[in-house]
């Protein structure tokens, strides 16, 4: 496909017929235009306020997969799908994470994981604090900004994110997946985004995944790059991925695991091209968009 050519589907279900929806998407942001130079693009709207575009260009060459969420809707929220249960570690595919959720749009991979199969950074469902650490997290309530940044650990079951959690009495609505490192801090990069302490796993080019928002706005992206692959896509470094961040108008961003537990899932089917032989990796956690009218309500309270 050339450059500048745009294909537009509307995705309804596993066995429905794509219809043209009434408007056509925008296509991408400008800068991430200048970036990426794509040679083909192509957008599906996954729902009302979800949106999926995949970029291919040959500058990397790199396979881009951008989910742009519009929580400016009082439905849509995020959320954390889990496979382990404390203190016993555990691991499940994405897709199969999202299946068994009937609220979830879409979602990526999580956190990076233990060998045992526990998460490494905070986990937070349904306000139960599931593991407590002071690395970089994301945070997320109905009816408040999302928060990305590093949580204070209280004690042993209370966390402050952007609001205080406590594991004695779950609030039942905060949702929390830990990531590393933090990208974008109001709109500045974090540090050299640890291309001097980790040059191995910061500064060559890795599959990614990543999720950022911008504070002034209700614009969330989930963002994942294949890699790993050649003549389709080697991956980005961080300082590329958190370029494209930028690119995207994020001024908050967190990278999350990457490498082969890289995956983006729309409606439980993987949309991206994880770069292990042996497909979608099994993975202890991840980040889901879900579409829920109870997240309308005020106050909010999420049924069982």
């Amino acid at each position: 496909m050339s450059a500048g050519v745009v294909v537009v589907l509307t995705l309804l279900g596993a066995c429905d017929t794509p219809d043209r929806p009434a408007r056509l998407p925008d296509r991408l942001p400008g800068a991430v235009t200048t970036m990426l130079a794509p040679d083909s693009l192509r957008v599906l709207e996954v729902g009302e306020g979800v949106t999926y575009r995949y970029v291919w260009t040959s500058r990397g060459p790199w396979a881009v997969h951008l989910l742009e969420v519009d929580l400016s809707r009082c439905e849509i929220g995020l959320g954390v799908v889990s496979a382990w249960t404390p203190p016993t570690g555990a691991r499940a595919r994405v897709t199969e994470m999202l299946s068994a959720d009937e609220r979830a749009v879409a979602g990526v991979n999580g956190d990076f994981f233990t060998v045992e199969g526990r998460p490494v950074g905070v986990e937070v469902v349904k306000g139960e604090v599931r593991r407590r650490s002071s690395r970089p997290a994301l945070a997320w309530q109905a009816g408040k900004p999302p928060w990305i940044g590093v949580p204070e650990v209280w004690g042993e079951s209370a966390l402050q994110l952007g609001w205080a959690v406590h594991g004695a009495e779950p609030d039942g609505v905060t949702e929390a997946v830990g990531g590393f490192p933090e990208l974008l801090d109001g709109g500045r990069r974090v540090g050299d985004l640890e291309v001097t302490a980790r040059p191995a796993f910061a500064a060559s080019r890795h599959p990614r995944t990543a999720v950022g928002y911008r504070g002034s706005s209700a614009t969330g992206w989930l963002v994942v790059v294949d890699g790993r692959q050649e003549g389709y896509s080697e991956g980005m470094t961080l300082p590329e991925l958190t370029e494209l961040l930028e690119a995207l108008g994020t001024s908050e961003a967190l990278n999350l695991d990457g490498g082969g537990s890289s995956v983006m899932v729309l409606r439980g089917r993987a949309a991206s091209r994880p770069s292990d032989t042996e497909g979608e990796r099994p993975v202890v956690n991840g980040l889901v968009v879900r579409r829920d009218f109870k997240y309308c309500q005020a106050p909010f309270q999420r049924g069982p």
